[in-house]
């Protein structure tokens, strides 16, 4: 027997709502996760993907995560992984560098083995370079075989990825298939296989109203898949529906039926009422102990302002514009440089110089390319059918625009992007004949030149 945790979407690093508690949230929900594993002496932790929220984590973040795993490694417990499209870059992944200090593992096409179970391993690979792949993996004499993979597949909501065509391609019979991306758990079987996505660990999204948790997978003749909580933050959430002559006084008394204490509060406004100041309700909220509240009036009323606009965080509104810019890998990486990353300011245009030169010279011409919005799919808090409270370009729309006249091109989202596939085209040919479309799912644009195989995992160089 086998028993697994299957988790992933911890997006540690995540700072929602502009939040240092909300950021420490995250990274408590992975550590209940590893302190479950430790007590519960499971077998591994399986993780499905996007362990952090962008491909540059600041210290603080790595620091506590590598924490956690070495407590893992204390007690014998692999930690066995895959790239999510929010972590993913262009060089090595921040797992390799987890894997070289001992504390986890990259799955890939190899089976790893634990108990009676192989597992195999899929990262994130755009939607663009899907068609190349033969599902082509090592096979094992394991009695269970699973695969972990990052993307939004069929049968779930807002899936771009056929299940039944990786299922019937593959070479391996899988008995379960692990998700990621997907920030909403559930579990349906497919050509004789269970598959399962986990769920977010933490509210990525105030879409994502139910409790958060992770998947108990045991392999024993048979695939059992078990549900378990995880004690997060609590989110309240308010729904109003305001009657002719009700107004503000009326969302107040629904409000102040709640516990607030330290908790995430997110109030919707509808119906026929008087004009309602989302700033008023917040501040209501946080003066009896919220840590943090937000007031959406999704009301079509005659004034001058729209109600249902918020600028409570006006930093997520421009990244979801820029998300839809389609700008080139190599805009993005500018437009990085420029507005989100910590180079000075007298620095800034030595670096952008830099860094274009350097796709230049590396022949990379890719890079410059435009995207197509035709080919955009939900960022990856959208994949429960909620709305994003950050998407995964980190630009400006005015910069955007500047930086999309000069370089525009596709993201190269997944930097292993077929973790455990192989392609019957080589990389010239990828080159000549690429895709241009690029999905807005995929995560924030890669920085750096590939570097060549690793972990028996496949860049996107070698499409």
């Amino acid at each position: 027997m086998t028993r697994v945790i299957h988790t992933g979407d911890t997006h540690i690093g995540y700072k929602q709502y502009h939040s240092p508690e909300r950021r420490r949230d995250f990274l408590d929900a992975f550590e209940q996760v590893v302190d479950h594993a430790v007590e519960d002496g499971v077998d591994a932790v399986v993780h499905a993907g996007d362990l952090f929220h962008d491909r540059r984590p600041e210290l603080r973040d790595l620091l506590g995560t590598l924490s956690a795993l070495r407590r893992l490694d204390e007690a014998d417990v692999p930690f066995l992984a895959v790239v999510g499209n929010h972590e993913s870059t262009r060089g090595g992944q921040w797992l390799d560098l987890f894997e070289s200090l001992g504390l986890a593992e990259r799955l890939g096409r190899e089976p790893r083995v634990v108990g009676d179970t192989a597992f195999y391993g899929l990262d994130h690979v755009p939607k663009s370079r899907r068609d190349d792949l033969t599902y082509d993996f090592d096979p094992s004499d394991a009695e269970h075989a699973a695969l972990v993979a990052h993307g939004l597949f069929t049968p779930f909501a807002h899936a771009n990825w056929e299940t039944e065509t990786f299922l019937s391609a593959s070479n391996v019979a899988f008995d379960a298939v692990l998700l990621g991306d997907n920030h909403a758990p559930g579990t349906e079987e497919v050509n004789d296989a269970w598959v399962t996505y986990c769920g977010s660990t933490e509210r990525a999204s105030a879409s994502e109203e139910p409790g958060r948790g992770y998947n108990i997978v045991s392999f024993d003749g048979e695939v059992d898949i078990r549900r378990k909580s995880l004690d997060t933050r609590p989110f309240r959430f308010v729904s109003v529906e305001l009657k002719d002559g009700e107004g503000v006084e009326r969302v107040r008394e629904q409000v102040r039926q709640h516990d607030l204490t330290d908790a995430v509060v997110v109030v919707e406004v509808t119906g026929e009422g008087d004009p309602v100041t989302p700033a008023s309700i917040e501040e209501f909220a946080t003066d009896r102990g919220a840590l943090i509240a937000r007031v959406t009036d999704r009301r079509e009323l005659e004034t001058e302002s729209s109600a249902d606009v918020s600028f409570a965080d006006p930093d997520d509104a421009v990244r979801e514009r820029v998300s839809d810019l389609g700008l080139s890998t190599a805009a993005l990486d500018v437009d990085e440089t420029i507005r989100a990353s910590k180079t000075p300011d007298s620095k800034v245009r030595q670096e952008v110089k830099t860094r274009v030169s350097a796709l230049v010279d590396d022949g990379d011409l890719s890079a410059f390319r435009a995207a197509e919005a035709d080919d955009a799919g939900p960022t990856a808090n959208e994949t429960d059918g909620g709305t994003t409270e950050a998407t995964d370009a980190e630009s400006t729309a005015e910069e955007g625009d500047a930086v999309a006249d000069a370089t525009t091109t596709p993201t190269a989202d997944s930097a292993n992007g077929s973790t455990a596939v192989t392609t019957e085209a080589t990389a010239a040919e990828a080159d000549e004949n690429a895709d241009p479309d690029g999905d807005t799912e995929d995560g924030p644009a890669p920085d750096a030149a590939p570097d060549a195989e690793t972990n028996g995992q496949f860049t996107m160089e070698d499409f």
